[in-house]
Protein backbone atom coordinates (compact mmCIF):
# COMPACT_ATOMS: atom_id res chain seq x y z
CA UNK A 1 0.00 0.00 0.00
CA UNK A 2 1.36 3.04 -0.77
CA UNK A 3 2.07 5.95 1.47
CA UNK A 4 0.32 8.74 -0.07
CA UNK A 5 -2.98 6.70 0.01
CA UNK A 6 -2.66 6.44 3.73
CA UNK A 7 -2.48 9.63 6.00
CA UNK A 8 -3.46 9.88 10.13
CA UNK A 9 -3.52 13.27 11.15
CA UNK A 10 -2.47 12.89 14.99
CA UNK A 11 -0.42 14.49 17.80
CA UNK A 12 2.84 12.73 18.94
CA UNK A 13 1.43 12.93 22.67
CA UNK A 14 -2.05 11.61 21.77
CA UNK A 15 -2.81 8.09 23.31
CA UNK A 16 -5.46 7.67 20.71
CA UNK A 17 -3.06 8.53 17.59
CA UNK A 18 -0.91 5.70 19.12
CA UNK A 19 -3.12 3.86 18.57
CA UNK A 20 -3.37 4.17 14.96
CA UNK A 21 0.23 3.86 14.85
CA UNK A 22 0.27 0.73 16.21
CA UNK A 23 -2.64 -0.77 14.40
CA UNK A 24 -1.32 0.06 10.91
CA UNK A 25 2.34 -1.48 12.05
CA UNK A 26 0.57 -4.72 12.80
CA UNK A 27 -0.93 -4.86 9.46
CA UNK A 28 2.60 -3.28 7.64
CA UNK A 29 0.95 -0.58 6.30
CA UNK A 30 2.68 1.96 5.03
CA UNK A 31 1.19 5.67 5.85
CA UNK A 32 1.84 9.51 5.98
CA UNK A 33 1.79 11.17 9.47
CA UNK A 34 0.46 14.63 9.47
CA UNK A 35 1.24 16.72 13.05
CA UNK A 36 -1.29 18.75 13.99
CA UNK A 37 -1.04 21.50 15.71
CA UNK A 38 -4.36 21.40 18.41
CA UNK A 39 -4.37 25.19 19.04
CA UNK A 40 -4.28 25.90 15.24
CA UNK A 41 -6.08 23.21 13.56
CA UNK A 42 -5.38 22.15 10.16
CA UNK A 43 -8.35 23.43 7.34
CA UNK A 44 -7.72 19.14 6.10
CA UNK A 45 -8.36 18.18 10.00
CA UNK A 46 -11.10 20.27 10.06
CA UNK A 47 -12.57 19.34 6.55
CA UNK A 48 -11.58 15.29 7.30
CA UNK A 49 -13.50 15.65 11.08
CA UNK A 50 -16.22 18.72 11.11
CA UNK A 51 -17.97 17.09 14.17
CA UNK A 52 -15.32 17.15 16.89
CA UNK A 53 -12.88 18.39 14.74
CA UNK A 54 -9.94 15.99 17.20
CA UNK A 55 -7.18 13.41 15.93
CA UNK A 56 -7.18 11.02 15.25
CA UNK A 57 -8.01 11.26 11.53
CA UNK A 58 -6.98 7.98 9.23
CA UNK A 59 -7.78 8.93 5.48
CA UNK A 60 -7.57 5.99 3.38
CA UNK A 61 -8.35 6.77 -0.56
CA UNK A 62 -9.31 10.41 0.13
CA UNK A 63 -12.07 8.91 2.76
CA UNK A 64 -11.67 9.68 6.43
CA UNK A 65 -12.60 8.05 9.46
CA UNK A 66 -12.89 9.63 13.04
CA UNK A 67 -12.58 8.23 16.45
CA UNK A 68 -9.34 5.60 17.79
CA UNK A 69 -11.88 2.62 18.14
CA UNK A 70 -14.00 2.68 14.57
CA UNK A 71 -10.42 3.45 13.15
CA UNK A 72 -8.67 0.31 14.37
CA UNK A 73 -11.81 -1.88 13.31
CA UNK A 74 -11.92 0.03 10.12
CA UNK A 75 -7.27 -0.78 9.76
CA UNK A 76 -8.61 -4.82 10.78
CA UNK A 77 -11.17 -4.74 7.80
CA UNK A 78 -9.78 -2.85 4.90
CA UNK A 79 -6.81 -4.95 5.61
CA UNK A 80 -7.93 -8.13 6.42
CA UNK A 81 -4.67 -10.50 6.04
CA UNK A 82 -2.93 -11.86 9.01
CA UNK A 83 -2.35 -10.72 11.78
CA UNK A 84 -5.64 -9.81 13.19
CA UNK A 85 -6.34 -6.93 15.23
CA UNK A 86 -10.18 -7.97 16.61
CA UNK A 87 -11.02 -11.70 17.27
CA UNK A 88 -12.89 -13.59 14.94
CA UNK A 89 -15.18 -15.39 17.38
CA UNK A 90 -18.18 -13.23 17.52
CA UNK A 91 -18.55 -13.62 21.51
CA UNK A 92 -14.70 -12.96 21.83
CA UNK A 93 -15.01 -9.62 20.05
CA UNK A 94 -18.24 -8.65 21.74
CA UNK A 95 -16.02 -9.01 25.35
CA UNK A 96 -13.19 -7.28 23.73
CA UNK A 97 -15.36 -4.22 23.22
CA UNK A 98 -16.95 -4.06 26.18
CA UNK A 99 -13.49 -4.08 27.68
CA UNK A 100 -12.22 -1.49 25.51
CA UNK A 101 -15.50 0.88 26.52
CA UNK A 102 -14.77 0.04 29.78
CA UNK A 103 -11.14 1.36 29.47
CA UNK A 104 -11.81 4.57 27.21
CA UNK A 105 -14.86 5.69 29.50
CA UNK A 106 -14.12 4.96 33.18
CA UNK A 107 -10.19 3.89 33.48
CA UNK A 108 -9.21 6.66 31.10
CA UNK A 109 -11.77 9.57 32.54
CA UNK A 110 -10.24 8.84 36.04
CA UNK A 111 -7.15 9.19 35.13
CA UNK A 112 -7.68 11.90 33.61
CA UNK A 113 -9.52 13.21 37.16
CA UNK A 114 -6.16 12.77 38.35
CA UNK A 115 -4.74 15.86 36.58
CA UNK A 116 -8.09 17.72 37.86
CA UNK A 117 -8.01 16.63 41.31
CA UNK A 118 -7.51 19.29 44.01
CA UNK A 119 -6.11 19.25 47.33
CA UNK A 120 -4.10 16.03 49.37
CA UNK A 121 -7.83 14.39 49.95
CA UNK A 122 -9.31 14.88 45.81
CA UNK A 123 -5.81 13.67 44.99
CA UNK A 124 -6.03 10.33 46.81
CA UNK A 125 -9.27 9.60 45.71
CA UNK A 126 -8.52 9.91 41.81
CA UNK A 127 -5.18 7.97 42.57
CA UNK A 128 -7.50 5.29 44.30
CA UNK A 129 -10.15 5.15 41.47
CA UNK A 130 -6.98 4.61 38.60
CA UNK A 131 -5.84 1.61 40.95
CA UNK A 132 -9.28 0.02 41.41
CA UNK A 133 -10.02 0.33 37.85
CA UNK A 134 -6.53 -1.28 36.97
CA UNK A 135 -7.11 -4.29 39.71
CA UNK A 136 -10.71 -4.69 37.50
CA UNK A 137 -8.50 -4.95 34.13
CA UNK A 138 -6.31 -7.11 35.86
CA UNK A 139 -9.16 -9.69 36.29
CA UNK A 140 -9.88 -9.20 32.48
CA UNK A 141 -6.35 -9.47 31.44
CA UNK A 142 -6.07 -13.43 32.78
CA UNK A 143 -9.90 -14.20 31.31
CA UNK A 144 -8.85 -12.55 28.12
CA UNK A 145 -5.17 -14.20 27.66
CA UNK A 146 -5.78 -17.48 28.93
CA UNK A 147 -2.52 -17.38 30.85
CA UNK A 148 -0.49 -16.28 27.61
CA UNK A 149 1.61 -12.77 27.03
CA UNK A 150 -1.27 -10.35 26.13
CA UNK A 151 -4.73 -9.70 26.15
CA UNK A 152 -5.54 -11.46 22.25
CA UNK A 153 -2.96 -14.19 22.98
CA UNK A 154 0.26 -15.13 21.95
CA UNK A 155 0.22 -11.52 19.77
CA UNK A 156 -0.77 -8.15 20.33
CA UNK A 157 -4.77 -7.13 19.14
CA UNK A 158 -7.43 -4.96 19.96
CA UNK A 159 -7.55 -5.00 24.02
CA UNK A 160 -3.85 -4.69 24.35
CA UNK A 161 -3.77 -1.53 21.57
CA UNK A 162 -7.03 0.56 23.72
CA UNK A 163 -5.43 -0.06 26.96
CA UNK A 164 -1.36 0.41 25.55
CA UNK A 165 -1.82 3.11 24.59
CA UNK A 166 -2.11 4.94 28.33
CA UNK A 167 0.58 3.21 29.07
CA UNK A 168 2.69 6.25 29.02
CA UNK A 169 0.26 8.90 30.55
CA UNK A 170 0.06 6.32 33.46
CA UNK A 171 3.90 7.02 33.95
CA UNK A 172 3.55 10.64 33.98
CA UNK A 173 0.79 10.60 36.54
CA UNK A 174 3.01 7.96 38.59
CA UNK A 175 6.07 10.56 38.16
CA UNK A 176 4.19 13.74 39.16
CA UNK A 177 2.32 12.08 41.96
CA UNK A 178 4.97 10.81 43.64
CA UNK A 179 2.70 7.13 43.65
CA UNK A 180 2.81 3.58 41.90
CA UNK A 181 -0.40 2.82 39.79
CA UNK A 182 0.65 -0.16 37.99
CA UNK A 183 1.61 -2.33 40.82
CA UNK A 184 3.28 -5.55 40.30
CA UNK A 185 2.47 -6.90 43.41
CA UNK A 186 -1.66 -6.33 43.38
CA UNK A 187 -1.76 -6.42 38.98
CA UNK A 188 1.68 -8.92 38.23
CA UNK A 189 -0.75 -10.05 35.24
CA UNK A 190 -0.68 -5.79 33.49
CA UNK A 191 2.47 -5.17 34.69
CA UNK A 192 4.47 -8.10 33.21
CA UNK A 193 2.21 -7.30 30.33
CA UNK A 194 2.96 -3.84 29.78
CA UNK A 195 6.85 -4.47 29.58
CA UNK A 196 6.17 -7.01 26.75
CA UNK A 197 3.87 -4.68 25.05
CA UNK A 198 6.42 -1.73 24.91
CA UNK A 199 9.20 -4.30 23.77
CA UNK A 200 6.65 -5.13 21.19
CA UNK A 201 7.80 -4.98 17.10
CA UNK A 202 4.73 -2.53 16.30
CA UNK A 203 5.02 -0.58 18.93
CA UNK A 204 8.58 0.32 20.43
CA UNK A 205 9.35 2.68 17.78
CA UNK A 206 6.29 4.94 17.84
CA UNK A 207 5.49 4.94 21.62
CA UNK A 208 6.27 8.14 22.87
CA UNK A 209 9.29 8.67 25.31
CA UNK A 210 7.59 8.42 28.83
CA UNK A 211 10.50 11.09 30.12
CA UNK A 212 9.30 13.60 27.21
CA UNK A 213 5.95 12.75 27.50
CA UNK A 214 6.13 13.74 31.21
CA UNK A 215 8.23 17.13 30.37
CA UNK A 216 5.01 17.73 27.66
CA UNK A 217 2.97 17.36 30.19
CA UNK A 218 4.36 19.44 33.14
CA UNK A 219 4.78 22.05 30.33
CA UNK A 220 1.02 21.93 29.58
CA UNK A 221 -0.48 21.65 33.62
CA UNK A 222 1.98 24.48 34.72
CA UNK A 223 0.35 26.11 31.66
CA UNK A 224 -2.80 25.14 32.36
CA UNK A 225 -3.27 25.01 36.01
CA UNK A 226 -7.39 24.75 35.51
CA UNK A 227 -7.72 21.88 33.37
CA UNK A 228 -11.46 20.91 34.06
CA UNK A 229 -10.85 17.10 33.85
CA UNK A 230 -8.81 17.64 30.55
CA UNK A 231 -6.16 15.70 29.57
CA UNK A 232 -3.09 16.73 27.03
CA UNK A 233 -3.92 15.73 23.39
Amino acid sequence: MAGSEVKVLGTWASPFALRVHIALGIKSVKYEWVEENLEAKSQLLLESNPINKQVPVLIHHHKPICESLAILQYIDEAWPSAPSILPSDPHHRAVARFWAAYIDHKLFTWLKGVASAEGAEGKKVALDQVREGLVVVEAAFWKCSKGRDFFSGAGIGYLDIVLGCFLGWLYVAEKRNDVKLLDEEKMPGLAAWAIKFCQHGAVKDVMPDKDELLDYANMVFQAMPKLNGQCPS
